[in-house]
């Protein structure tokens, strides 16, 4: 498994392209900068199976429509990605080209990706829906947990009591060596970070 990141977007939010060694691939968060996306898939000859939404602040989203693949996010964030005027982050980062998800995803869920299963954890609190993605010994993160921070809790339907205790509950009680891949930002350990909450 190979994973790229691809900043993007006047917040530089990390796009990750996800792909096998038989070109099979997945996007997390394509949230600006679609022609750059394309590129990459096209010049590695990748075949993109879905998207994933980490959450539907526009700044994760906003690429969604032009690349076309299918959308998979938590059922609490689906509304953000359909409805510009359900979605609060675009007061402060502009419109989108609203989406359909082809998924709702719940807690727990497991998506199958060739011999590797992505398992979905619900992490509300920087949204209601955010949701951070396992595979094997890394975990990415979205906006809930970066490399020495938390995401934004000063926004409409976030709540710093539900992101620490979804980053307390469902992060911290994995495996210290176990690789954070964050929305922003540089990759960091759930042993390091685990620091921050002692």
């Amino acid at each position: 498994m190979e994973i790229v990141r691809i900043k993007v977007g006047i917040l530089e939010t990390n796009c990750y392209i996800v792909f096998t060694e038989k070109n099979k691939a997945f996007i997390i968060d394509p949230g600006d900068e679609a022609g750059k996306i394309k590129s990459f898939i096209k010049n590695n000859a990748l075949q993109v199976n879905f998207i994933i939404n980490t959450h539907a602040h526009v700044d994760h989203i906003k690429a969604d429509s032009e690349l076309a693949y299918p959308i998979y996010i938590h059922r609490d964030d689906s509304e953000a990605l359909m409805y510009e005027d359900k979605n609060p982050s675009t007061y402060i980062l502009g419109n989108f080209v609203p989406c359909q998800p082809s998924r709702l995803l719940n807690d727990k869920d497991v998506i199958d990706f060739g011999d590797k299963k992505l398992n979905i954890i619900h992490t509300p609190g920087h949204t209601p829906g955010s949701i951070c993605i396992k595979i094997d010994n890394v975990v990415f993160t979205g906006d809930t947990l970066f490399k020495d921070g938390i995401g934004r809790t000063d926004l409409p339907k976030a709540s710093y009591n539900q992101i620490i205790h979804s980053i307390k509950n469902k992060l911290l009680s994995l495996d210290d060596s176990t690789m954070i891949y964050p929305g922003h930002g540089e990759e960091s350990s759930i042993g390091r970070e685990r620091k921050n909450f002692i």
